[in-house]
């Protein structure tokens, strides 16, 4: 952390346990991380958030905006963070499909907020009321274009609060967009959860300029590739376009110019991948076989993986929190060390593709998949696990 990224001490609701569901969470993390600004629009299984959010943020000064629309959404909390609130939304897939050109645009100008899709089954309408995990490389790739993106995914209801924390802190110290996938099975699952004292939060703010009006430069190439961010009102100069532009704002067509855009804003992320890239480990040091997951169907993986062990099998468990930028290193680990993976997902396979693209041959990587609107159960992964075995 350097010395311009502020750690802020800050009040929480409690520091006892409450019984709450993973949409209660995520405003209970956001209200922490600062979030002081909210848009949105209704959506299941998402709704629950913008409801707490509506509650939460006018008792502590902050706003709370229900917007026509999804994209409308996404542009108002674009502007809020311009004007220095930090600022989020919620939807699902559907409604993320609709964002996706703000999005892009919040990736061009290097606009911290926070975004968070409860996934529900999809294309199109698709299955509202049940859970998916679809909308994971619409979260890398949805926005078209050359640009890094943070994805993160939840599992439990003590995730929900501690991974929206982390969305927050991303989004500000890196100026760009952190997406949260969540899903209709953790969002709804109510657990017991110890919500932080008012000193057990870590808050990061985005760096403020220091230098005299005339020097600022709101899209300067520093080292770190993340440039000071000025507010809209602070007497700094700041030209905000969707173009590629320069160091200063304005729209460029000079080719070490846009050369110099691209991989700056690459830089930021790329050179920081070991802050970025969280992975949680369940018995793997000694573990032959591997199961990679995230969302619920990590809680499903976790038990089958307890259970497995209890039954003679070495078997681990590699949660991924962090999706994007893929956690290689990680993974690439596990790959080394065990004869099988198995890669369960509520899709037809979009992680596994990432975790086949680094395999190497290291291993063999076993697909399960699910999309019928029901969870992988621990059975169904403890009978994969009969079948390597």
């Amino acid at each position: 952390m350097t010395e311009k990224e502020k750690v802020i001490p800050i009040k929480t609701n409690a520091a006892k346990e409450v019984l709450i569901h993973g949409n209660e969470a995520v405003v209970e993390g956001a209200i922490a991380a600062g979030c002081r600004f909210f848009a949105g629009y209704p959506i299941t299984p998402a709704t629950e958030i913008a409801e707490g959010m509506s509650i939460r943020l006018p008792k502590i000064g902050g706003t709370f905006i229900q917007m026509e629309d999804e994209m409308a959404s996404l542009g108002s909390v674009v502007g809020a963070s311009l004007a220095g609130v930090k600022a989020m939304t919620a939807t699902s897939g559907p409604g993320f499909s609709l964002m996706q050109e703000i999005l892009g645009y919040a990736c061009m100008i290097e606009v911290p907020c926070v975004v968070v899709d409860v996934m529900r089954g999809g294309p199109s309408t698709g299955l509202p009321t049940s859970p998916s995990q679809g909308d994971v490389m619409l979260a890398r790739w949805g926005s078209h274009g050359t640009h890094p993106i943070i994805v993160l995914a939840v599992s439990t209801v003590e995730d929900c609060f501690d991974v929206t924390v982390t969305a927050f802190n991303f989004s500000e110290k890196f100026r760009t967009p952190v997406i949260v996938l969540s899903d209709e099975i953790v969002a709804h699952t109510r657990e017991k959860v110890a919500l932080p004292s008012a000193d057990g939060v870590t808050i990061v703010n985005r760096i403020r300029p220091t230098v005299p009006a005339e020097w600022f430069q709101p899209y300067e190439n520093t080292p770190g590739g993340v440039p000071p961010m000025a507010i809209y009102g602070d007497g700094y100069r700041y030209h905000t376009t969707g173009l590629i532009h320069d160091s200063r704002g304005f729209p460029t067509d000079k080719k070490e110019e846009i050369k110099t855009f691209y991989e700056r804003i690459h830089k930021k992320i790329s050179q920081r991948f070991h802050e970025i890239q969280i992975v949680k480990n369940f018995f793997t040091e000694d573990a032959d076989i591997i199961i990679i997951a995230y969302g619920s169907v990590a809680r499903s993986s976790l038990l089958a993986a307890k259970t497995a062990r209890q039954n003679g099998l070495k078997v681990g468990l590699l949660q991924l929190v962090t999706l994007f930028p893929f956690p290689r290193k990680a993974v690439e680990t596990v790959l080394r060390q065990s004869r099988a993976v198995i890669v369960p997902e509520m899709n037809l396979g979009q992680i596994s593709r990432e975790v086949k693209r680094v395999n190497a041959k290291h291993s063999a990587v076993i697909t399960l998949n699910r999309v019928d609107s029901d969870l992988i159960t621990p059975k169904e992964i403890l009978a994969k696990i009969q079948e390597v075995v």
